[in-house]
């Protein structure tokens, strides 16, 4: 069993930065896949980005706007997003699952633990 908690969310203006972070507060996240999803107002959870356990398997389908890679000697998962745009806004949850043949990385009901999310807002 893993606790995750995600941070490095905030209000900024379009085009800065942001590295976003999910660690573990309790358990041990290098057991596990890990991949990024994020919820804007009124919509479905989305996927993002996913990383395996020894960051041998990326599955980035906007790899040239999204970053995911992790330290498992930190037990944590980062996903950096370059130039934010307004319709970035959303909140931002990591999941992890264990890497099995019934976890698919973009579908958010087949990972077993998910975050509370944390907040993006980006203003024009």
């Amino acid at each position: 069993q893993v606790r995750l908690v995600e941070s490095g969310g905030g209000s900024v203006q379009a085009g800065a930065s942001l590295r976003l972070s999910c660690a573990a507060s309790e358990g041990t996240l290098s057991r596990y896949a890990v991949g990024w999803f994020r919820q804007a107002p009124g919509n479905e959870r989305k996927f993002v980005a996913a990383i395996s356990r020894l960051s041998d398997h990326v599955w980035n389908p906007e790899s040239g706007r999204f970053t995911i890679s992790r330290d498992n000697d930190k037990e944590t998962v980062y996903l950096q997003i370059p130039s934010l745009k307004p319709e970035d806004t959303a909140v931002y949850y990591c999941g992890a699952n264990l890497h099995t043949p019934s976890w698919a990385p973009d579908l958010d009901d087949t990972y077993a633990y998910f975050g509370q999310g944390t907040q993006v807002t980006v203003s024009s």
